[in-house]
């Protein structure tokens, strides 16, 4: 039998990252407390009010959780087919929600059943948010159309069918209770004004878009699709400011932190990253046992 010569390899010290405040700040994180649904997670969204409620969509229902207890404090329910993307408005008083049913409903936190009901959508209504004065709600839905309803007279007041393709991703502006983005499959993001009842802006991303997301400032948003984050200059008429690619599977979501000093990317690679808003150089990542398909921020993490 023939011999073989030992091969001595050689050990090598492995190499420690570098220690930064960003990692040791969620390093410091308590360990994660999981809280079981009963299906995939579509949107999670944080009350703006003391104690920071947290509503979690998920199949026919949102249930709203308490954040010390995580103890269920409100089931709504009253949903025929699966809801989506379950949003407070900025009192917290209010939650608005869409889904499979091609409605908008508009609840009380503080009860179960629907103050409002909006009819006009076709297909389903995969995101909806209350505009910067609360008076009014945008939906985006798969019919290719988004819309603004009045609160009030429980009535739509426009609809934009600018999109090819179903629409899943909106924002709200920050600082005007009259802008507002969509980003569609169709891979286009566009900017309305509803005092002009005009589309004012529209850029490609390239990919189907999952989420898009404004600054604070109001004047730079984010779009997500595919492996990639696009920053935007909408005051430089959509100027390309940044391309971020650090995920390998499809962005899902996307969230801000630290007063808008923080970007932080949610995707099917089970992966949440973390950006500094400033250099878009990622600063974190954050591992979890599966998919990542939305990311709450607690106010409390937006201002600190």
């Amino acid at each position: 039998m023939a011999s073989f010569k030992k091969t001595n390899t050689k050990i090598f010290m492995k190499t420690c990252s570098d220690l930064t405040s960003d990692s040791i700040y969620w390093k410091n994180y308590n360990v994660s407390v999981l809280v079981k649904e009963f299906g995939p997670i579509d949107y999670i969204d944080f009350s703006p009010k003391e104690p920071y409620h947290f509503a979690a969509t998920c199949s026919c229902r949102i249930q709203i959780y308490n954040p010390i207890t995580k103890l269920i404090t409100r089931n709504l329910n009253k949903f025929k087919e699966v809801a989506y993307g379950g949003s407070f408005r900025r009192d917290g008083r209010l939650l608005c929600a869409g889904g499979d049913e091609a409605i908008i409903k508009l609840f009380d936190v503080n009860t179960r059943s629907p103050l409002r009901i909006f009819c006009g959508h076709s297909r389903s209504v995969h995101r909806t948010f209350f505009t910067l004065d609360g008076i009014h709600i945008v939906s985006f839905s798969d019919d290719k159309t988004t819309a603004l309803w009045d609160i009030p007279n429980e009535k739509k007041i426009i609809a934009f069918e600018e999109h090819n393709d179903y629409i899943r991703a909106g924002s709200i502006s920050p600082v005007s209770p009259d802008i507002y983005i969509s980003g569609g499959y169709d891979k286009i993001v566009n900017m309305y004004d509803t005092r002009t009842n005009k589309k004012i802006l529209s850029i490609n991303h390239d990919a189907p878009v999952e989420s898009v997301l404004f600054l604070p400032s109001g004047g730079v948003f984010l779009s997500a699709g595919g492996t990639e984050i696009r920053v935007w200059d909408c005051l430089a008429s959509g100027k390309l400011l940044a391309k971020i690619s650090q995920h390998h599977k499809t962005i899902t979501c996307l969230q801000i932190a630290f007063n808008g000093q923080r970007i932080l990317s949610g995707s099917l690679d089970k992966h949440v990253k973390i950006y500094d808003s400033g250099s878009y150089k990622i600063v974190n990542t954050l591992d979890y046992p599966n998919s990542v398909l939305s990311i709450g921020i607690s106010e409390i993490m937006i201002r600190e």
